[in-house]
C-alpha cells in the first residue's frame, strides 16, 4: 500500500521515520504471522514495542549477530517475556545463525527454540529466562552490577556495555518489580536503561481497573533519571536512549506511550490483543493498515539486507575488542572468569581446608562452618560476590575476602540487599547469566519463599547461583513458629535441578560449598543451623562424601538390624541414639543424607547398599513429607506434623518429641515387628 493510502494517525508516524517504519514493520509483520500459525500467544506488545525496539537495535546497541556471545555486548532483557515474538523477529532479522526462519514458523511448538516465553540457551540472544512478570527487571540489575564489577577489575578497555530491559506495567506492579528498581536507583546503576512500553492495557481490560500510580514520579523517587517520549515516534526514543546513555549516574527510564496492537483496526488499544491471535481478517486488516503486502513469514529483500546490516555493524568493534583482550594483561583470567573455569589451585585450597578440620575439629553451628568455608575459599575465587538480605550478623555470610561493599561509589565484593530476598535472588541469577561472577546471597531458610519463584528459575535455567539459607529448622528457638522453616525442606526439594543440602557438621558444610561452587548448571540452596553441632566425621578418606548424597556415617555392631536416615543437626541425635540401640545389642547403621538430589543420581547398587534391606527411620526436624520415599510410613519419621513454637531449642526438640528417646523407642518397635 503507499505510504500516502496508510490510515492517517500510522501515516502521521511513519512520515517521522520512514525507513525506521519499514523496518519495524518486519517485527510486526513476522509477530503477526508467528502467533496466527501457533494459534496461540501474544500479537499485541511486539506490534506496540517494534518502533522502540528498532530505534534501539538500529542507533545504539552494541552487538554483533556473528558473535553473539561477545563478553562486551550491550545486553538486552525482555521482562515482559509474553512479548518473546518481539526478540525472537529481532534476533532472526540481525542474522543470529540459530534463529532460522524455520524456527519463527514453528513458534511455540514442541522442540523449537521459540518457546512461549523466552528460554536461557535456548537461542543465542535470549540473554535470560523470561515471563514470571518483574524478574527479568531484577535479572537485569544483577546484569548491570556485573558490569560495574567487572569494569573495575578488568578496565573499560575490556568491559563497558549498556543493560536495557523492555518492560510493561505488569513488570511494575510486582512486587519484585518495585525491589528491584529500589535497588539499583540505591546503586546508581548508570548503564541499566529501562523502555517502559506504557500501553495503559491489561488482560483484564484498562491498567485504570487495579493501576493508577505516576510511575516516572515512583521512579524519580528511587533515583532515577526519568525521560517520556511517544513509543511510535522512532527519532523520538533514539533521541531519548542517546540521552539516557549520557546520564552516568543514575539509571534510565524511558516511558513511552505505546498503542498495544499498533496498527490492528479494531484490536489496537484493546485488551484482546494481549494474549491471543487476531484472527485471519483482523491480521489481514493490520498488514493493510501498516502497508504491508509481503506474504506470510516474507520479509522484502531490501528490508532483510538492512536489518542484517544492523546485526553485522558491531562486527568492527567487537574486532577491535578482540585485539584488545589479546594485548591485555589480564586476558587469561578474563576468560577463564568468562568461561566459567575454576582458578588453579583451588583443589589445593579446598584439600587444606579439609585438613584443617579434620586437624582440629570444630563443634559449630553449620551457618559458622559455612563462614569457615568462605573465609578459606573466597580468596581463591576472585568471581565470588556474596551478600544478604539484611541478615548478615545471622546468616554469617561475609568474611574479609568479601569484605568491600557494593555501594553507588565502588562495586566492591559484598552486597548490601536489604530486605529484598526475591529482588537478591533474581540479581544473582542475572550476574550469573551475565558471567564473570559467582554469587551467593543469604537469608533465613523460612524466606526462601520469598525468593521461590526466582530459585526455581535458577533451576530452569541451569545457573549456578548459590542461596545460603540459615536458621533451619526448630531449632532458631524464640523467634517462634513465623521463622522456623517446617515444609520449606520437602517444598524446595520438589524442584528440579535444585540440590539443596542440609549438612551435618562443618566437614560436610565445606564439601557442600565445594558442590555448589564447581556446579555451574545447577544452583545449590545450603541449609543451615542456628544451634551448634559436634564435628562427626574425625578422618579424612579423601572423598568428597557429600557428593554421593548419602553414605553410612556410623556402623554400630556387624550386622543391620535398623538404619537411621536423618540430616543436618538431626545426624548426631541418630548417633546418640544408634548407641544406645547398639548398646542393647542391635547393629545400627547411621546414614547422613546431606542432599536428596546427589544420592538419587548414584548408581542403584549403591544406593541399596547404603539404604540396606532392614527396617528403617527418618530423622529430620522439619516437616514429614516426602520422606516415605525412603521410609515405610510417616510413623517411621521422627520429624514435625505442624508448626513449630517460640521458646529455647532444647524444649522445642523435647516438646515435638525428636529426641533421642523417641528415635530409640520407635526403633525398638520396628526391630521387635521384624523380628
Amino acid at each position: 500500500m503507499p505510504k500516502d493510502s496508510l490510515p492517517q494517525d500510522i501515516a502521521a508516524k511513519a512520515a517521522r521515520d520512514p525507513d525506521g517504519f519499514a523496518l519495524a514493520n518486519c517485527i510486526r509483520a513476522l509477530s503477526i504471522d508467528a502467533v496466527e500459525a501457533a494459534q496461540s500467544g501474544h500479537p499485541g506488545a511486539p506490534m506496540g514495542m517494534a518502533d522502540a525496539a528498532t530505534a534501539l537495535f538500529r542507533d545504539h546497541l552494541k552487538f554483533d549477530a556473528s558473535t553473539p556471545d561477545w563478553p562486551d555486548r550491550d545486553r538486552v532483557v525482555l521482562s515482559n517475556g509474553h512479548a518473546s515474538m518481539l526478540l525472537y523477529s529481532l534476533l532472526h532479522l540481525t542474522g543470529y545463525a540459530d534463529m532460522t526462519l524455520d524456527q519463527i514458523r514453528n513458534f511455540r511448538q514442541l522442540g523449537a527454540k521459540t518457546a512461549g516465553h523466552p528460554e536461557y540457551g535456548h537461542a543465542k540472544g535470549i540473554e535470560t529466562t523470561t515471563g514470571p512478570l518483574g524478574q527479568g527487571i531484577a535479572n537485569a540489575v544483577g546484569m548491570a552490577m556485573a558490569e560495574r564489577a567487572l569494569a573495575a577489575e578488568f578496565g573499560n578497555d575490556l568491559v563497558d556495555h549498556h543493560t536495557y530491559v523492555f518492560l510493561g506495567d505488569g513488570c511494575l506492579q510486582e512486587g519484585i518489580g518495585q525491589e528491584a528498581i529500589s535497588l539499583a536507583g540505591h546503586l546508581a546503576l548508570g548503564k541499566l536503561i529501562v523502555l517502559y512500553d506504557d500501553n495503559q492495557i491489561t488482560i483484564d481490560g484498562p491498567t485504570s481497573v487495579s493501576f493508577s500510580e505516576d510511575v516516572p514520579a515512583r521512579l524519580a523517587a528511587c533515583g532515577w533519571h526519568v525521560l517520556g517520549c511517544d513509543g511510535h515516534d522512532i527519532p523520538a526514543v533514539s533521541r531519548a536512549i542517546a540521552e539516557a546513555k549520557a546520564e552516568t549516574g543514575k539509571p534510565s527510564l524511558i516511558a513511552m506511550k505505546t498503542a498495544i496492537g499498533f496498527g490492528a483496526p479494531n484490536k489496537a488499544n484493546t485488551a484482546s490483543a494481549h494474549g491471543a491471535p487476531l484472527g485471519a481478517e483482523e491480521a489481514a486488516a493490520a498488514k493493510a493498515a501498516l502497508g504491508w503486502d509481503a506474504r506470510p513469514f516474507e520479509i522484502p529483500a531490501e528490508l532483510g539486507a538492512a536489518w542484517r546490516a544492523i546485526g553485522a555493524r558491531g562486527a568492527d568493534a567487537r574486532a577491535a575488542w578482540d585485539a584488545r583482550l589479546a594485548k591485555a594483561p589480564n586476558a587469561a583470567e578474563f576468560n577463564r572468569r568468562m568461561s566459567r573455569a575454576l582458578p588453579e589451585g583451588y583443589d589445593a585450597v579446598v584439600a587444606a581446608a579439609r585438613a584443617a578440620l579434620f586437624d582440629a575439629p570444630q563443634k559449630v553451628a553449620t551457618r559458622k562452618a559455612s563462614q569457615m568455608a568462605l573465609d578459606v575459599l573466597a580468596p581463591a575465587l576472585p568471581e565470588l560476590i556474596g551478600g544478604s538480605a539484611d541478615l548478615t550478623g545471622s546468616n554469617l555470610t561475609r568474611v574479609p575476602a568479601v569484605d568491600s561493599q557494593f555501594s553507588a561509589e565502588v562495586p566492591g565484593r559484598y552486597v548490601g540487599y536489604g530486605v529484598r530476598e526475591f529482588g537478591m535472588a533474581a540479581a544473582m541469577n542475572g550476574m550469573n547469566t551475565h558471567g564473570g561472577l559467582l554469587p551467593y546471597g543469604g537469608t533465613f531458610l523460612v524466606f526462601s519463599d520469598y525468593a521461590r519463584n526466582a530459585i526455581r528459575l535458577s533451576a530452569l535455567m541451569g545457573v549456578g547461583t548459590i542461596y545460603v539459607m540459615t536458621h533451619d529448622s526448630i531449632g532458631l528457638g524464640e523467634d517462634g513458629p513465623t521463622h522456623q522453616p517446617v515444609e520449606h525442606l520437602a517444598s524446595l526439594r520438589a524442584i528440579p535441578n535444585l540440590y539443596t543440602f542440609r549438612p551435618a557438621d562443618a566437614v560436610e558444610t565445606l564439601e557442600c560449598w565445594d558442590i555448589a561452587i564447581r556446579s555451574r548448571a545447577t544452583p545449590s540452596l545450603l541449609a543451615l543451623s542456628r544451634q551448634g553441632v559436634p564435628q562427626l566425621r574425625l578422618q579424612d578418606t579423601g572423598e568428597n562424601l557429600s557428593a554421593r548424597g548419602a553414605y553410612v556415617i556410623r556402623q554400630f555392631g556387624d550386622g543391620r538390624d535398623l538404619t537411621l536416615l536423618a540430616t543436618g543437626t538431626e545426624v548426631s541425635l541418630a548417633i546418640e541414639a544408634a548407641e544406645v540401640l547398639a548398646g542393647r545389642g542391635h547393629g545400627v547403621a547411621v546414614v547422613s543424607m546431606p542432599s536428596w538430589e546427589l544420592f538419587a543420581a548414584q548408581p542403584r547398587a549403591y544406593r541399596d547398599d547404603v539404604l540396606g534391606t532392614a527396617p528403617r527411620i527418618a530423622v529430620e526436624a522439619a516437616g514429614k513429607f516426602g520422606w516415605t520415599r525412603y521410609v515405610d510410613s510417616e510413623d517411621d519419621v521422627i520429624g514435625l506434623d505442624g508448626f513449630g513454637a517460640s521458646g529455647p531449642a532444647e524444649a522445642l526438640y523435647q516438646s515435638f518429641g525428636i529426641t533421642r528417646e523417641a528415635i530409640v523407642a520407635r526403633a525398638e518397635t520396628l526391630i521387635r515387628h521384624t523380628a
